[in-house]
C-alpha cells in the first residue's frame, strides 16, 4: 500500500495521496454505520457527538470523537492490516496506537467549512509532535463536497503560533502570517481529492482545511489519529481525551481507550488488542 518512494514523499511533503484501502461492500456498511452515530441510533456511545461548526448562514460540520468506543466495525477498522502497516511505515515506529478518531460529516448544501489548522496544537496533552491522521472517506470527497486540501512542506515550519492559521473569507486560503514561513518557501494549497474506501495520509503539523459543501452530495468521512509508541501525556491545554488518560504527566500514553495495533513489526488482531 505504501512504498519506499511513497515514504519519502510523505517525510518532504507532510501528506500522502489517496490510495484504496477498503471494499465497496465495507464502505457501504461504514457509511450506515457513520449516520447511525451521528443521529444516536449506534449500539453504543462515543466520547463526544456535536456540532463542531454552525454558522448564521445554517452550514454545519458534524463531529463524533471516538465512534470505535460506540461502533465494532469502527473499532475494527482501526486495526486493518495495510492500513497500520502503512502508517508504521510513515511514521518509521515499531508501535503504533490510536490517539482517537473522529468522524466529520458535512452536509449537502450547508456543509460548512473546516478553517485552515494543524492538528498538534489542539492536543496539547501530547509530545512529541510526531502523529498522522488516515483520512477514509466513506463516500466520495471532491473540491465540491468539501474533501481534504493541504500545504505541502507546512509540517516542516513547526507549529504555528495559536494553532488556528485562520481561512481568509474570501478565498477560503490561508489567513496566516507571512513572517512564518520560511525564506525561500511558498504556501502552495493542494487539494486532495478522495474516493470512497479510500484513505489519504498527513502529519499532525501539516497545515490543512476543507472548503464547504455546497454540492448535493453529503460528505461522510473518518479520520484515524494515530501515534507511536514512544508518545507521552505531556498536558499543556485540555482536549475531551482527558477523561479518558489513566496514566501520569511523562508517562507513555497507553491504556484501553488508546489501543495498540501495530507492535514489533506486525498487525495486531483486534481480539488481541492490548494498552
Amino acid at each position: 500500500m505504501v512504498s519506499e518512494a511513497d515514504v519519502r514523499f510523505f517525510r518532504e511533503n507532510g501528506y500522502l495521496p489517496a490510495r484504496p484501502l477498503l471494499s465497496d461492500d465495507e464502505v457501504m456498511e461504514l457509511r450506515e454505520r457513520c449516520y447511525a452515530l451521528i443521529e444516536g441510533r449506534s449500539e453504543g456511545k462515543p466520547l463526544l457527538n456535536r456540532e463542531l461548526y454552525r454558522d448564521e448562514r445554517g452550514w454545519v460540520v458534524i463531529q463524533v470523537v471516538n465512534a470505535w468506543e460506540a461502533d465494532r466495525k469502527f473499532y475494527e477498522l482501526l486495526f486493518h492490516p495495510r492500513l497500520t502497516e502503512a502508517v508504521a511505515k510513515l511514521m518509521n515506529t515499531d508501535t503504533v496506537r490510536v490517539w482517537h478518531d473522529q468522524i466529520q460529516y458535512k452536509p449537502p448544501r450547508h456543509g460548512g467549512p473546516t478553517i485552515w489548522h494543524q492538528d498538534y496544537p489542539y492536543w496539547p496533552v501530547l509530545e512529541p509532535p510526531d502523529l498522522l491522521s488516515a483520512w477514509i472517506a466513506l463516500d466520495d470527497a471532491d473540491v465540491a463536497n468539501g474533501c481534504m486540501h493541504v500545504v505541502p512542506r507546512s509540517h516542516r515550519w513547526g507549529a504555528y503560533k495559536g494553532g488556528t492559521i485562520g481561512s481568509d473569507p474570501q478565498t477560503w486560503g490561508p489567513a496566516h502570517d507571512p513572517s512564518f514561513v520560511p525564506e525561500g518557501e511558498t504556501v502552495e494549497i493542494v487539494p486532495c481529492p478522495v474516493p470512497a474506501g479510500w484513505v489519504m495520509f498527513h502529519h499532525c503539523l501539516t497545515w490543512h482545511g476543507t472548503p464547504p459543501n455546497l454540492s448535493e452530495r453529503p460528505r461522510p468521512a473518518i479520520a484515524i489519529h494515530f501515534m507511536p509508541g514512544y508518545t507521552r501525556y505531556a498536558p499543556r491545554g485540555r482536549h475531551v481525551c482527558e477523561e479518558v488518560i489513566q496514566v501520569a504527566p511523562g508517562e507513555i500514553l497507553r491504556g484501553e481507550h488508546f489501543p495498540t495495533v501495530w507492535e514489533n513489526g506486525h498487525p495486531v488482531e483486534p481480539a488481541l488488542a492490548r494498552a
